[in-house]
């Protein structure tokens, strides 16, 4: 069973949490969801006990025992775009889930360097396929 990193906005807007619920669910369907508490709607509740050095070692952790990384990068993020680069860095694979908005662009950084897979969405019941295709392809 595929290890995943999933990587989503926490500080940076929590707007999209039910969304990052679903894709959790869908992960767990097909592997194992490291960071599944970033699907959970409190989760800035859940964090309050730890120091931002605790968050960063434990979200590292995480990121270097994973076999892919799949993320969801419709609300911008200096912490995802800090760990898809070291995912780049690690030769982890990965997976950009970009919700299409009329108010918001991709990032170039991450639809322009083509080391990263994006997929455009319109709901989370078109990313069954597409997740479950991504960890059976990708990863150790």
């Amino acid at each position: 069973m595929k290890k995943v990193y999933f990587a989503c906005s926490i500080r940076g807007g929590r707007e999209d949490a039910l969304v990052y619920g679903q894709i959790v669910d869908l992960i767990n369907k097909y592997g194992k969801c490291l960071s599944e508490l970033f699907g959970t709607e409190d989760h800035p509740h859940v964090d309050k006990s730890l120091s931002d050095a605790q968050i960063y070692r434990r979200d590292i952790n995480w990121l270097k025992t994973a076999d892919c990384v799949i993320a969801e990068v419709s609300t911008p993020s200096l912490g995802v775009g800090y760990e898809l680069t070291k995912a780049e860095e690690w030769q982890i694979p990965v997976l950009a889930l970009y919700r299409r908005h009329p108010a918001r662009k991709l990032s170039s950084m991450i639809a322009g360097g083509g080391k990263i897979k994006v997929h455009k969405y319109s709901s989370v019941d078109q990313l069954d396929g597409v997740i479950k295709d991504f960890l059976a392809t990708e990863g150790v």
